[in-house]
Formats: C-alpha cells, structure tokens, sequence
C-alpha cells in the first residue's frame, strides 16, 4: 500500500512526497519552503529517525506509524497563522472519524443515545484517547517568506501501530485500542479533510467556524484545568480558546488567565500532575 492524495487533494492542488523511511518530514517541508516552494504540498512517511515534538522532545515514529507534514503559505499575520495547528487538529479528528468508526462509543445525553468517539483534541496540539492516553501530536513551525508572508508547516504524527515511551503523559496507538487501520488509510483521509478546513479558515479570516468546531471536539471544556509553564502552574476552569489560540483559565477569584503555552492536566489530574 502506498501514500495517495484523494480526489478533493488533488483538485484543490496539492502535491505529495512519500517515504518509506525519512529523518523527518517537517524538516524536508522547512527545506522546501526556504528553497522557494510555492505550498501546498504534504510529506508522509512510515518511519522518521529525527522527528521532534514540542519543546525539542524527539517524536518517535517506528515503521508501521504515520508521520505527515504539510506546508502551506498564508498572507495572514504570524499569530493567526499559527491557529492553523488547529485546522491540522480537526483535519485530524475528522480522519479518525472516518477510518475508524470503530472507536465510537454510544452513550445518553439529554436522554437521547448518540455516537462519540473515543478520542478527543487537547490544548495546543494533541489528540487523546477518553483515558487520557495521547494517540497523536501536532507541531506547527513557520517561515518568514517575501511579501509579508509566512510559510507554516504543521507536522501530524499518529500513533498506528505502536505508541512512545516516556512522554509526560502516557500514549497510546490506534491499533492497541482496536481499530486496525493502516497509516496511508489515515493520511489519505487526513489529506481531503485538510481541503475542507483549510478553505474554511481562509487565512485566519474564518477563525471563529474553526474555533468552534475545534471547541466541540476539545477535551476538558468547562472543568477543571491546570497548566504547568515555566513560570509556575495556572489553575481554573477551562473556558475557551481566543481568537489567537491561547487557552483562557478562569480563575477562583473570578479573572481570566489566558495562557499560550504548557503543559495541560484535566480533572484530577489538574491537581495531582501539575504539583510537580
């Protein structure tokens, strides 16, 4: 099985690199954008030996784990460039949704049985499993081209077959939870469901539509949160996300915090994990 671009891809004109095996995707879509690459074109691989996640963490991906990234030119200014991290999220879930239908579970609200799925997207970048186990991370890095431009390449890698070690929480791959998909099958979905989104954003003037489906599919929306920075721990209710992705805590005393970056912990998790 090979890495194909559906037809909504290669109408809207994207082009495709594949690999086997690379030392990361993101660093051959960073190379194409500063040799002058006009955009629209995805990287995939089944294996990275050098991919990264956030804060210079390496990101492993063993053979069988699909690492994607995409790059893309947008005249939006930088900060609303950099919502797009959550268009690759939705692109995301909504591949998942497709290929794996499997891991939808049916439950009651308001008295009416529905479908969810098992997984949901977590503040910035990642998407997780509903026991909190991370199954795929996103990573967004940007170039400054002529024209006032920015270059964003946003890096998708997806837990297939096998999940990493050693992350601050714990991970988990699709196949462990039950739904035997194949990364091409992922990309390929991923691929068209990107199309859609990105035009929905529309360089950034389409943020609030993104922002709210994003919201609908967010873990940990109205409960608990803290965020662990640098600087110490922010604690609250997570109440939104802004207009230029941040996260707004709600604090006891009433005030809104917003934060733009750290590491996130729900429910009980915000009181135990974070304290270290």
């Amino acid at each position: 099985m090979a890495f194909v671009l559906g037809p909504n891809a290669l109408a809207a004109g994207y082009r495709l690199f594949s690999y086997d095996t690379v030392g990361s995707t993101s660093d051959e879509a960073l190379a194409a954008a500063r040799g002058g690459d006009s955009g629209g074109v995805w990287f995939a691989a089944l294996q990275q030996t050098a991919g990264r996640g956030r804060r210079g963490r390496p990101w492993a991906t063993p053979s069988g784990n699909l690492a994607a990234s995409v790059f893309v030119v947008t005249n939006a200014v930088p900060s609303r460039a950099a919502t797009l991290g959550f268009v690759a999220g939705l692109a995301l879930h909504e591949a998942l949704s497709r290929t794996a239908p499997d891991l939808a579970v049916h439950m009651a609200v308001d008295g009416a049985s529905g479908p969810r799925m098992r997984f949901a997207l977590k503040w910035p970048n990642d998407l997780i499993a509903d026991d909190g186990a991370k199954v795929a991370g996103i990573l967004l890095q940007s170039v400054a081209l002529e024209g006032g431009r920015t270059g964003i390449v946003a890096g998708i890698g997806v837990n297939v077959v096998a999940a990493p070690e050693g992350l601050p929480i714990p991970a988990a791959a699709l196949n462990q939870l039950g739904a035997k998909v194949a990364a091409e099958t992922v990309f390929a979905e991923l691929a068209e469901a990107w199309v859609g989104l990105e035009r929905a954003w529309n360089h950034g003037h389409g943020l609030d539509a993104i922002r709210a489906l994003w919201l609908e599919r967010a873990s940990g929306v109205g409960g608990p949160v803290a965020v662990k920075t640098d600087a110490g721990v922010t604690r609250g209710v997570f109440e939104t996300i802004d207009d230029e992705g941040c996260l707004v805590i709600r604090a006891r005393d009433g005030s809104a915090q917003k934060v733009t970056a750290g590491e996130v912990h729900f429910g009980a998790a915000a009181t135990f994990r974070a304290a270290g």
